[in-house]
């Protein structure tokens, strides 16, 4: 091979789809694993009793709950990107979200960030410039959760220890991920602190100051908004479902456990919050009174109809959307 040739790319991405894929086969092992041996623990015959009081057309409503979450956030995303000036459509925003679904169990989430090359590829805006994307995204997301949280909490007739200290946490982590000062200082505190990274820093800064775009309280107001509602589908899926089970615990409380589980898997930094929140879901069922023989296949149901139904959408939706990005990078670039 000359000095002067590329060594091609293609056996580093056909390494990380392996090893993308071996995440999330390996995680969904684990869980499986983990589910098992509870239901194994409570007795075969009560945990498939439980499973089988459901038709398909119960599954099928809890999957739809779970598009209308996916559809809002995806209607969310594109208002988003076009505040931000991206020149992409309707259609071609929701494939990037969606898509990105595939890297959900990646650690942190980071997989996600694929959304942003496929953007890079399609209008040739870099990272540092479609960043702030990403940022009110996720924050968008902690302000919904947080509320309804919150909400849920004040109705519940009964309290989540550590559900307070969980919206708090949420509610700041959105205001920092949406204030431009706030995160410029976080950065450079972080440089001070750190000395290395001058790149990295000077790219969040310069991300930071995109993010001015987003501070409209009526622009975050109306994002939020959307969030809720697609949130609050999937807290309903999870109340239909305990009542399908006879595990009735009451419509707050459903909702509470359902959001408190999601962000304390989400805080584990665990890949799409696998094990913590599965383990938040059961202890607080349990505590609630719902015996294992229920809060386990309960908690395995929910968790597929939404983590992993999200995760298989992605699968589907990632293989065109990496082509429709390949297509469009060559186009620009014989252009």
């Amino acid at each position: 091979m000359s000095s002067t040739q590329v060594p091609s790319p293609l056996p580093r991405a056909a390494s990380t789809r392996w090893r993308d894929r071996a995440i999330l086969g390996g995680l969904l092992l684990l869980v499986v694993g983990g589910l098992v041996g509870l239901a194994a623990a409570t007795g075969w015959e009560e945990t498939m009793a439980e499973i089988s009081k459901l038709s398909l057309w119960q599954f099928g409503v809890l999957l739809v709950l779970s598009l209308v979450n996916y559809g809002f956030r995806a209607l969310r995303w594109h208002i988003f990107a076009r505040r931000l000036g991206l020149p992409t459509g309707l259609w071609q925003d929701m494939r990037h979200f969606l898509g990105g679904f595939a890297m959900s169990v990646t650690p942190g989430r980071v997989g996600e960030l694929v959304r942003m090359r496929w953007i890079r590829r399609e209008t040739g805006w870099p990272f540092e410039r479609t960043a702030p994307l990403v940022l009110v995204d996720r924050a968008s997301d902690l302000a919904s959760t947080a509320l309804i949280l919150g909400i849920a909490l004040a109705f519940s007739a009964t309290g989540i220890a550590g559900g307070l200290p969980v919206t708090v946490l949420a509610l700041a982590g959105a205001v920092i991920a949406t204030r431009p000062r706030m995160l410029s200082g976080a950065a450079d505190l972080g440089f001070r602190i750190l000395g290395i990274w001058p790149r990295l820093f000077a790219r969040i800064r310069s991300a930071a100051r995109s993010l001015a775009r987003f501070s409209s309280p009526s622009a975050m107001l109306f994002a939020t908004g959307l969030g809720v509602i697609g949130w609050v589908a999937e807290c309903y899926a999870f109340h239909l479902l305990l009542m399908w089970m006879g595990a009735d615990i009451g419509l707050a409380k459903a909702f509470a456990i359902f959001i408190f589980a999601t962000l304390a898997g989400g805080l584990t930094g665990a890949p799409g919050g696998v094990g913590g929140a599965e383990a938040a879901m059961i202890a607080l069922l349990a505590l609630d009174g719902v015996p294992l023989a229920m809060s386990v296949p309960a908690t395995a149901i929910i968790r597929v109809t939404t983590l992993w139904f999200a995760i298989g959408i992605g699968l589907l939706i990632f293989p065109m959307a990496e082509r429709l990005s390949l297509k469009e990078d060559h186009d620009l670039e014989t252009h």
